[in-house]
């Protein structure tokens, strides 16, 4: 493995101390109650409702090779997300999940860890990746740390992550005073501006990139014709595709990566749709009898677009930019999921801990962002509108 990483220019340290593997928890009445201590236990009892995350349900490590090794007959498996899966084991939804071994859920919650008595999961030892091309005083701090990190630590450091929501303070008890003392704790009114600023920046440079693209889309689209279908069926088909799926298709390719720029892209593409059918949709229902007092006039097209049909159908066109803009703001959430920011981060660092008040941290400034943004176009009917087209 080091030697494949060196021919990519990526260095690899030896282990950190500690090993992550798979394990399958129960809650500790129901696994005493029913007898249960190894995986191969699980043969006996075909009925209990097993509740896995989607990665574990598809991995060549994972749930469909563990049946084979353990010659399980589950009747009810479903996919679910790792820290929901904990609240519906908590709460009885579900019997068996798959978890982390240095999760510190598994104590928390009084969980018992199955044996895995077949030694089906190898091992999953923690290190560090680093480019080559990094200085050898960094390379040479990085491998201080291996071996310092045995099971029992990362799991206390797990839970002093997840009770204080400060991973930088969760660390520095690993680092020590001096580290500790360079942190400088963030307050939440701080964060959320920082989110904010972010999630404007994301939502408006691709809002303003698709109204830019979407409208003049939209005039085309309105004539008819082959390419008119061809534009509207492509952003129909891009509004189809999942955003997490976007996101996971624009990450390879030249350009993208993993950065603001393709989180700005794929919410562009997904604004497309409403600016151009809107666009086309109000150009299209503009009476023949106005099209005609316009050719009458001895207007050239160009003007009769600017000054006579753009201005009619603009409470169309403004109600599809309303809708992607409203729609931008609640899928930019998902941008950080690429390290893009936004207020998707305290909801996905909620989801992780399973942590609602975390979750909602991100989610009603959200909502509440999408209201000004709806109220704020409602404001601009006044002065974009001609006014008498105005509701």
């Amino acid at each position: 493995m080091r030697d494949a990483l060196t021919k990519s220019g990526v260095g690899m340290t030896a282990s950190l101390g500690f090993n992550n593997t798979y394990a399958l928890v129960m809650r500790r009445d129901k696994a005493q109650g029913l007898d249960l201590h190894t995986i191969s236990d699980l043969r006996n009892h075909p009925e209990l409702k097993i509740g896995l995350t989607h990665e574990f349900l598809d991995r060549q490590d994972g749930w469909r090779p563990l049946v084979a090794r353990y010659q399980l007959n589950p009747r009810n498996v479903i996919g679910i997300d790792h820290a929901l899966g904990y609240a519906a084991l908590k709460n009885g939804s579900i019997d068996l999940k798959d978890a982390y071994s240095t999760d510190a859920k598994i104590a928390q919650y009084d969980l018992v860890t199955l044996e895995d008595d077949l030694q089906f999961f190898p091992r999953y030892d923690a290190i560090f990746l680093y480019r080559l091309a990094l200085p050898g005083s960094t390379v040479a701090m990085l491998r201080k740390l291996e071996g310092t990190i045995n099971e029992q630590k990362m799991i206390r450091l797990n839970a002093t992550a997840e009770r204080t929501k400060d991973y930088a303070r969760a660390a520095s008890l690993y680092f020590g005073d001096a580290a500790r003392s360079t942190i400088a704790g963030e307050s939440f009114s701080h964060k959320l501006a920082r989110w904010t600023l972010r999630h404007l920046q994301l939502a408006g440079f691709s809002l303003l990139l698709s109204v830019i693209v979407g409208v003049p889309l939209g005039i085309w689209a309105s004539r008819g014709g082959a390419i008119g279908q061809i534009i509207l069926g492509f952003t129909g088909v891009v509004q189809t595709i999942p955003s997490l799926a976007l996101l996971a298709l624009l990450v390879p390719l030249p350009f993208f990566g993993i950065n603001a720029r393709t989180a700005i892209a794929a919410l562009f593409l997904y604004g497309l749709l409403p600016i151009v059918r809107n666009t086309a949709t109000g150009l299209q229902d503009i009476p023949r009898s106005l099209r005609e007092s316009a050719i009458a006039l001895g207007l050239e097209p160009g003007a009769q677009l600017r000054k006579i049909f753009l201005p009619i159908a603009s409470r169309s066109i403004l109600g599809g930019i309303k809708t992607s803009a409203v729609i931008n703001v609640g899928t930019a959430t998902l941008a950080a999921l690429i390290g893009a920011g936004g207020l998707g981060e305290p909801i996905l660092s909620g989801l992780n801990l399973n942590d609602h008040v975390t979750i909602l941290q991100g989610a009603i400034p959200a909502a509440v962002l999408a209201l000004l943004v709806q109220g704020l176009f409602d404001l601009l009917d006044r002065v974009l509108i001609p006014k008498g087209l105005r509701l």
